[in-house]
């Protein structure tokens, strides 16, 4: 991009330095794009002082007079379980860095950048500088409300300051990781999550060994914040050197999810970042043409996507181990959150075991191809998410078990019953999510109640109407007092699912009933 000389007539024009024609550029674009007023603004304040006013501060004040359900007695244990607990912030950094990374731009500022003989760093540094730092203060933010809410670290001095580095150190963890997992490959992302979990794994085993002792647990606290200066030092230099072309394509796809999160549906837009099937194409039909068994045809597409396979059956196992030590344990305290942790992950892993999922629905609704009612179809197309899921998640928690035995207040015989509820409740879930088609309209409208307008509130719900089930119903049934009735109704949770998924479908017949 060539900007107008600022010289004196006749003399040579003068190039001005690459940070100014950043500057330039963006400048040029927000005032194409309209820029943003003080009424915006104002009003953006307006709702959000609402928001905190409202929901957010009573929600905060009533939590905090309840009793903290994790207890941290000593320094040791305040720095081995927040070191623990920086793990799954580094992988779920490292996820969302696949998806949606620091670097993305808007695709019009990004070609502009690209056409020019401006070098990478001058405008990828400060975008990732900055992203990095606003993630950093939010993980932070995060972590503290969750010590505060979750533990009795604040209530000992010694403790919550033991507890302080730590939690710098998995903010910084998580924003480098972050950068990590867009500018890194699928084998260094591999590794540094396989790192980062050893290296917790370390820190717990070696936790009894800590003692009473302050020196100890300041070592032990200090393990997240060395490690994001080591990967934070690789990914900043990596940013730099990262394939432009790839970077457009990134930001091409994500400015269209964003399109379809704003005016469809999120689940369309994250279609768009499913991998694309290949090889084995051709074994999917028998050497006569004919097609194979659904069995068959799942294992094949499922090879066909190895790396979401492989995913959704770590999600599925970790699920099972959660919902077995959940499950043991009697209502209340860290036991719920294992509870309902693990049939999040439950629900997370059968939709990536199988592609199948996306066929559902066109099996309810589409002429019958190959024969056969709409119900058998749709039997076929699920049979090996359903069996991968209920396979992979018994066999799991029934290692779980096992392994703890006799330890917790329920029998063997209660918690396969709650594990049994809870994967009928997760994949009711799912079929109601993978039942939904377009947006409709009426949830554009306005409803107007005595707390205000609720249209927003409702579209959300309709956006992530699994996931709300999944949370909700778990949280239901692991503070039933009987496992009986726990199982019951997540039985009857997850009929109401299928139900609504048939409605959501179209089905003729059903949708007047």
């Amino acid at each position: 991009m060539r900007s107008r000389a600022a010289t004196t007539e006749g003399g040579p024009s003068v190039c001005p330095a690459p940070r100014e024609r950043v500057r330039a550029v963006r400048r040029r674009l927000r005032r194409a794009d309209g820029d943003v007023t003080v009424r915006d603004r104002l009003f953006t304040l307006y709702l959000l002082a609402l928001f905190a006013g409202f929901f957010l501060i009573p929600a905060l004040h009533a939590a905090s007079r309840a009793e903290a359900p994790v207890s941290l007695t000593s320094p040791a244990s305040a720095a081995t379980a927040l070191c623990v607990a920086a793990a799954p912030v580094c992988w779920a950094a490292q996820i969302a860095g696949r998806i949606w990374g620091p670097l993305l731009l808007p695709p019009l500022p990004l070609h502009v950048f690209v056409s020019t003989d401006l070098p990478p760093e001058e405008y990828l540094g400060p975008v990732a500088r900055r992203r990095l730092a606003s993630m950093a203060g939010c993980v932070l933010v995060l972590g503290g409300l969750g010590v505060h809410l979750g533990t009795d670290a604040l209530d000992r001095p010694a403790v919550a300051a033991v507890a302080a580095l730590p939690l710098l150190g998995a903010a910084a963890l998580a924003a480098t990781a972050w950068l990590w997992g867009q500018v890194r490959t699928v084998p260094e992302n591999l590794a540094l999550a396989a790192l980062v979990g050893a290296g917790g794994l370390t820190v717990a085993t070696t936790g009894r060994l800590l003692g009473e002792g302050v020196t100890g647990a300041w070592i032990a606290a200090s393990a997240p914040a060395v490690t994001a200066a080591v990967v934070g030092r690789l990914a900043l230099r990596s940013a730099t050197q990262v394939d432009l072309g790839l970077l457009v394509r990134w930001s091409a796809r994500a400015d269209q999810a964003r399109t379809y999160t704003v005016t469809g549906t999120a689940h369309h837009a994250l279609d768009l970042y499913r991998p694309e099937p290949r090889g084995l194409g051709g074994s999917l039909l028998r050497p006569d043409g004919r097609p194979r068994g659904p069995l068959s045809r799942g294992a094949v597409r499922a090879a066909r996507t190895p790396g979401r396979t492989g995913a959704g059956i770590a999600l599925t196992a970790a699920a099972g181990v959660l919902s077995a030590v959940g499950a043991a344990e009697g209502a209340g305290g860290p036991a719920a959150w294992l509870w309902v942790s693990g049939a999040f992950l439950a629900y997370l892993g059968a939709g990536w075991v199988s592609e199948a999922w996306r066929d559902v629905r066109d099996q309810s609704t589409l002429p019958p191809l190959f024969g056969g009612g709409w119900w058998t179809r749709c039997v076929e197309a699920l049979a090996w998410p359903l069996l991968v899921v209920v396979t992979v998640m018994a066999s799991a928690a029934a290692l779980t078990t096992a392994a703890r035995w006799p330890a917790g207040e329920r029998s063997p015989g209660e918690t396969c019953l709650l594990i049994a509820g809870s994967a009928v409740l997760v994949l009711g879930a799912r079929y109601l999510r993978e039942m939904k088609s377009h947006l409709p309209l009426r949830l554009l409208t306005p409803l107007p109640t005595p707390m205000g307008d609720l249209s927003g509130p409702r579209l959300l719900l309709w956006q992530f109407d699994g996931v709300v089930v999944v949370v909700v119903g778990a949280a239901l049934t692991h503070a039933m007092p009987s496992a009986a009735r726990a199982t019951g109704l997540a039985f009857f949770l997850a009929a109401c699912c299928v139900w609504a998924g048939v409605r959501r479908a179209g089905r003729p017949g059903v949708r007047d009933a």
